[in-house]
């Protein structure tokens, strides 16, 4: 039996799947991921390069040097002309079919929900949400890409922010009680596309007592695992791609 012969016979067994992801999700769609080779973090940019890259996603580098924060926010994290794809589409089938019941992501492009996923917790926030952060006034997905200021001012003269969680703040807690208690009762934890290197969602695998994990990763993962774990080292694109044409599903 082939690796996705046997995943396909997971979650044929399964009635409560939730889907954890990262990074590795999105690259197929073009986005880059972080840490690999071509990441984002290893990008050359004379602009940016006497920055560490944690820094400029960073809330010290946000109130402390906002012009440098929104010019690499706006040249990096501008995923609006992007489409899903068949990683995302599949989960939005699995959904559909009544087998998945959330997917906990640390992305912030939105991609799930333009796939058509309707159960999605956004631990790390998204980068199609602004808001002020005096009066906290919303403003559309576009507004900060498209602002001809530097630093996007609301009409109350507070900063216009986007709805992500930099490093140094803490996770939105209601997104993270979601995650925790979808994975806390899940029979099966799918992982997919993440090095799982960033805390404290990293740690949220730990809550999952069910029957069936697996982990999709193109890397190696370092992580502790029961010996009946499923691991494929693949893209978890192509592995889904696979999976949906065993299933009958179109994506």
């Amino acid at each position: 039996m082939s690796e996705i012969e046997k995943l396909k016979e997971l979650i044929d067994e399964s009635e409560n799947i939730v889907f954890f992801g990262g990074a590795g999700v999105s690259t197929e769609s073009g986005i880059p991921d972080f840490r690999s080779k071509d990441g984002l973090y290893n990008q050359h940019d004379v602009q940016f390069d006497m920055y560490q890259p944690e820094y400029l996603l960073s809330h010290s580098c946000l109130v402390n040097e906002p012009k440098i924060y929104y010019e690499f926010h706006r040249q990096k994290m501008d995923t609006r002309n992007i489409e899903p794809n068949n990683a995302h589409k599949y989960l939005a089938a699995l959904e559909k079919a009544g087998k998945l019941k959330a997917i906990v992501t640390q992305n912030i492009d939105g991609l799930h929900q333009k796939a058509g996923s309707k159960v999605v917790y956004e631990i790390h926030g998204s980068a199609l949400r602004n808001y002020c952060m005096k009066c906290k006034k919303e403003y559309p997905y576009d507004y900060i890409f498209e602002s001809k200021e530097p630093i996007p001012k609301c009409s109350c003269g507070g900063t216009i922010r986007p709805d992500i969680t930099l490093y140094e703040e803490g996770l939105p807690d209601d997104q993270v009680d979601g995650a925790i208690r979808s994975i806390a009762g899940a029979d099966m934890l799918i992982i997919g596309g993440t090095s799982l290197t960033v805390y404290p969602a990293a740690s949220f695998i730990n809550y999952f007592k069910g029957k069936n994990l697996v982990i999709i990763n193109q890397a190696e993962i370092n992580v502790r695992t029961a010996p009946n774990t499923l691991i494929i080292k693949d893209r978890i694109g192509r592995v889904f791609s696979e999976l949906a044409k065993l299933q009958g599903i179109k994506l």
